[in-house]
């Protein structure tokens, strides 16, 4: 079994615990990125030309013989239309709205990949490998007692993330935030945001104090998923669970 420090809201060593069986998997990329991409996959939004695009014209051909291409060609004029690579024709072949983006993953697999990403947080090689920025005395994953669940001030919780050694990662998000490459930032995402401190709680008063710190998310160990234990498919994202939340994901009460 391995064993961790749980730390209290004032940065100190309150006791040690035993880490869920689960955080013994072995760590496996290959899976964890085929579970991403099936996820993302999975919650594209589907898109497609107009069936009628470029087919709006009264058009005819005006046959052989006439020393002239036999494109079809407007009815009043002799503007070729509706043919592939004329100006204002249709496309060749256009994206159709009907079109299924979804995959399929094995259950197996994606319960392997859930486990393997959440051992992934107890590794720092793979933490500090992802770009967080933490006090490397502290052991991972980050426990923190129940009481953090409570913080109702977003200043009390930078304090505790301060006085643990894991603030600087916040910083790191902050600092991080560019503007896209690319005409995404033309369609309302202009700006591209690090992702920081993920925070496992079984409360919800922790998530209206902590959610407008950058880069910082959180959820409930029920709602644990690809997406926000591998962002980008890359394990390892810096993690603070909470004592009940943890027992809940290790199966205890």
């Amino acid at each position: 079994m391995i064993k961790v420090n749980v730390y209290g809201i004032d940065g100190s060593v309150k006791n040690k615990i035993d880490l869920p069986d689960v955080f013994n998997t072995p760590y496996r990329p290959d899976i964890i990125k085929k579970s991403f991409n099936v996820l993302r996959s999975n919650k594209r939004q589907p898109y497609g030309a107009d069936p009628y695009s470029g087919k709006k014209h009264a058009t005819a051909s005006v046959g052989k013989g006439r020393g002239m291409s036999r494109v079809p060609r407007l009815t009043q004029g002799r503007r070729a239309a509706l043919a592939p690579g004329v100006v204002g024709g249709r496309r060749a072949h256009p994206p159709k709205a009907e079109r299924n983006w979804k995959e399929k993953i094995n259950k197996k697999e994606r319960l392997l990949s859930l486990k393997s990403s959440l051992a992934a947080t107890a590794d720092k090689e793979l933490v500090t490998g992802r770009g967080h920025k933490f006090d490397e005395k502290i052991t991972l994953p980050l426990i923190i007692e129940d009481g953090f669940e409570k913080i109702k001030k977003t200043k009390k919780v930078i304090e505790t993330f301060e006085k643990i050694g894991i603030y600087d990662d916040v910083l790191r998000a902050l600092n991080g935030k560019h503007i896209r490459a690319g005409k995404g930032k033309t369609r309302g995402r202009k700006y591209k945001t690090p992702k920081s401190i993920l925070i496992v709680s079984t409360k919800e008063d922790i998530e209206k104090s902590s959610n407008n710190l950058i880069g910082v998310d959180i959820i409930k160990p029920s709602q644990l998923n690809i997406e926000h234990l591998a962002p980008g498919g890359n394990a390892g994202r810096l993690t603070v669970f909470t004592e009940s939340a943890l027992k809940e994901i290790g199966g205890g009460k």
